[in-house]
């Protein structure tokens, strides 16, 4: 083998020359720079997968909870059945026993929110799974119906706990581009866990009538079991940390849970203010619940929109329409049980869906965009169902526009104000009044979903079913002002964006109104001059 000398005086193998004008060059030799950019693009992007995937993890296993109060929706309406018959309680025993955990979640959402304040976000969630799980097995070991009401009570502790705390936890731990999104998940998991209930009451109804009830409302506790694991993996709220001074500890979640380091300090600087104003003298003297129940220009506007939105949310019918859907296609003509069941299905189909549509536009198209398309379609879906049962007969004509308006009714309310409400509650208090402000939206819109849910079919023999959707149709038009006058839009802003977003709305008011105090005394001294 030969070696052949280059120009520059240097061999090569076989007569290839290495020197300066050698044609073919080593491949590593030009780029280097161009290697290490992709090199850096591929570990960010690497990152951000790592990051979605962990924020995605800390909003689902959060919304856990939530599907403990769908499952408990869904599988009620068939254990009744097994626990009367082997109970033997009567009617009315029944229904106190079914419309129970609705009145003690009350107290469970207002009490989480002092909870939550106290000893965190994270660790609330905890404590509602333990204290469901000691609910859930009180009352599926009840020798009887007193201890089943313990049982009972417990569990609407745990639930009133955990469906406050979700969609804070949530909002506070995810990046502002896509908080929308992730908070709405807790209303997905509740139709997951109705469909749960259902699938379980089918599953079991085979057993006999003292093990069947048993096993139903035993399965409940599963998903309150995996929030213990999930305890290991999801972290604390940032901005719970910082209001407790933990501030290194408020940096690294915020580098968990957001992609860019630089959105991180901006972020972290935003909160360390909230939480230092929060903190501030002025407010060392006065109590969070008196100052909700005198609050400040800014945190009154808050409330009577956080407040305002959660309670249309449930006086527009949306729990008659879901809960009583067989009634209303029975006044539409529909008799026969296997089409009452498949035409119900097919609404909780409709929710369902629609929720995951909600999810993929509300951090595109925005809060305030989809609650005025969903009250604006749910009231022309209320009016048109009022108009079909008041003007037409029965029939199958009229069957098919029921069935078509109530799904249409609930794909609209799915895809704007169900989800959102939840959404913007948990978006727009200020960190120091944010728990137990939002606890008061969840007990506002439970204590609308139990009048109208107990309230529907008397009201609707009083003035017919028809003239109940005309009622929810004018409801809903009032919701459609409420949104449009009262509702800003919040996509794409930090907490404490929004904040101040709403502060200086009122400092600008303020600065109109003083304007307009000066133009006026000008005008009285003219006049006077005149």
């Amino acid at each position: 083998m030969g070696f052949q000398e280059n120009g520059n005086g240097e061999m090569g193998l076989s007569g290839i020359p290495l020197g300066a004008k050698n044609k073919y060059k080593r491949m590593n030799s030009e780029l280097p720079e161009d290697n290490d950019d992709v090199l850096h693009q591929q570990q960010q992007e690497e990152r951000r997968s790592r990051i979605r995937k962990y924020v995605l993890a800390c909003a689902i296993f959060a919304s856990l909870n939530n599907v403990l109060l769908g499952y408990d929706v869904g599988v009620m309406s068939g254990a009744v059945i097994f626990i009367k018959e082997d109970l033997k309680i009567t009617e009315v025993q029944v229904e106190f026993l079914v419309g129970i955990l609705s009145i003690i979640s009350l107290f469970g959402s207002l009490g989480g929110g002092r909870t939550s304040d106290i000893i965190g976000r994270k660790w609330t969630m905890a404590l509602a799974a333990v204290v469901f799980q000691m609910g859930g097995l009180t009352m599926t070991l009840a020798p009887s119906y007193a201890v089943l009401l313990v049982g009972r009570f417990l569990a609407g502790i745990g639930i009133g706990f955990g469906v406050m705390i979700s969609p804070i936890y949530i909002a506070e731990i995810s990046p502002n581009q896509n908080r929308g999104s992730l908070t709405a998940f807790p209303e997905i998991f509740i139709n997951v866990g109705i469909m749960l209930g259902y699938v379980s009451n089918y599953a079991f109804s085979g057993l006999s009538a003292h093990i069947s009830w048993r096993v139903m409302l035993a399965v409940g506790i599963l998903p309150s079991v995996f929030i213990g694991f999930a305890l290991f993996i999801i972290p604390e709220s940032p901005r719970w940390l910082v209001m407790q001074n933990r501030i290194d500890e408020a940096r690294s979640v915020l580098l968990k849970t957001n992609e860019d380091e630089k959105e991180v300090k901006e972020r972290l600087a935003e909160i360390q203010q909230a939480a230092g104003f929060a903190n501030s003298e002025k407010y060392d003297e006065k109590p969070v619940w008196r100052e909700l129940l005198f609050p400040p220009p800014p945190l009154r506007r808050m409330l009577i929109t956080g407040l305002g939105i959660q309670c249309f949310q449930q006086i527009s019918g949306i729990d008659a329409t879901v809960y009583y859907s067989p009634e209303i296609f029975q006044a539409a003509g529909i008799e026969n049980n296997s089409k009452l069941l498949a035409a119900t299905v097919a609404v909780g189909i409709t929710k369902t869906i629609f929720i995951l549509v909600a999810i993929i536009l509300i951090d595109k198209l925005g809060r305030r965009p989809l609650l005025l398309i969903s009250t604006i379609g749910m009231t022309v879906c209320l009016f048109c169902m009022g108009a079909t049962l008041s003007l037409f007969g029965q029939g199958s004509f009229v069957t098919a526009l029921a069935i078509l308006f109530v799904c249409g009714n609930v794909a609209f309310f799915s895809v704007g104000l169900g989800p959102v409400c939840w959404v913007l509650t948990s978006e727009i208090f200020p960190l120091r009044v944010r728990a137990q402000a939002s606890a008061l939206g969840a007990v506002g819109n439970r204590v609308c979903s139990g009048l109208v849910a107990m309230s529907f079919l008397s009201v609707s023999e009083a003035i017919s079913v028809a003239g109940t959707f005309f009622l929810f149709a004018a409801i809903s038009a009032l919701a459609i002002a409420f949104v449009f006058t009262l509702v800003p839009e919040t996509k794409g802003k930090s907490l404490e964006q929004i904040e101040m977003m709403f502060q200086n709305e009122y400092e600008s008011q303020g600065k109109e109104m003083e304007l307009g105090d000066v133009e006026q005394l000008v005008q009285n001294k003219t006049g006077l001059t005149n």
